[in-house]
């Protein structure tokens, strides 16, 4: 075991445990998960090392290792499947079967504007519910 290695709560609040770097002052060798995912990596189970903080330490991100980042895996067509058919349910409205081009506010409204209240909606914003099939005999 590497003695250097802290063990981190990473939604703890900022006690002291680790290195506080304010912006564009972390060291080299270190990355948020944002810059990460721009070279194509990501933390691979690895712990924060330290914190960058913005705006007088409202606003923070935890910095990573690059030396242990790991490159993203690869979309497979199950995993590009199932993102479909999540997003789908959140842009679907269970009223008129429109699918739109943004999440509709089912937690608030229960169905898409033009359900709920009559707004029209725009007929570039959604596509068309699918059409309805017939049985064979």
């Amino acid at each position: 075991m590497d003695e250097d290695l802290v063990d981190v709560d990473p939604h703890g609040p900022g006690d002291g445990a680790l290195p506080v770097f304010r912006w564009r002052q972390a060291g080299p060798g270190l990355a948020t998960r944002r810059q990460l995912r721009e070279r194509g990596l990501r933390p691979g189970g690895q712990e924060p090392v330290a914190r960058i903080e913005c705006r007088a330490g409202k606003r923070f991100a935890w910095l990573y290792r690059l030396d242990l980042a790991r490159p993203i895996r690869p979309m497979t067509l199950a995993k590009e499947g199932a993102l479909d058919a999540a997003m789908a349910a959140r842009q679907t409205c269970p009223r008129c079967a429109r699918r739109y081009f943004h999440c509709i506010p089912l937690r608030s409204l229960g169905s898409c504007l033009e359900c709920h209240d009559g707004t029209p909606a725009d007929p570039t914003s959604y596509t068309a519910p699918p059409a309805a099939t017939l049985r064979a005999a």
